[in-house]
């Protein structure tokens, strides 16, 4: 399982934002967003760098936990 901190995400907008970008590249990985710890996992094989430059494109900093 891949664990990434997203700590700009902080609304119901930016959970849309991320699963609208990160969707596509997770397939067919499992992901999973949680809103209070402003987190993202992805549970499959999914390149941790393309996601976290996928969400520096739409403006939000992430890095792995």
């Amino acid at each position: 399982m891949i664990r990434l901190s997203v700590p700009e995400m902080s609304c119901g907008g930016c959970r849309a934002s991320v699963e609208k970008v990160l969707g596509p590249l997770a397939a067919p990985s499992a992901l999973s967003i949680d809103m209070a710890a402003r987190q993202v996992s992805f549970d499959g094989p999914v390149d941790a760098g393309q996601m976290i430059a996928a969400l520096a494109r739409i403006g939000f900093a992430a890095r792995p936990v």
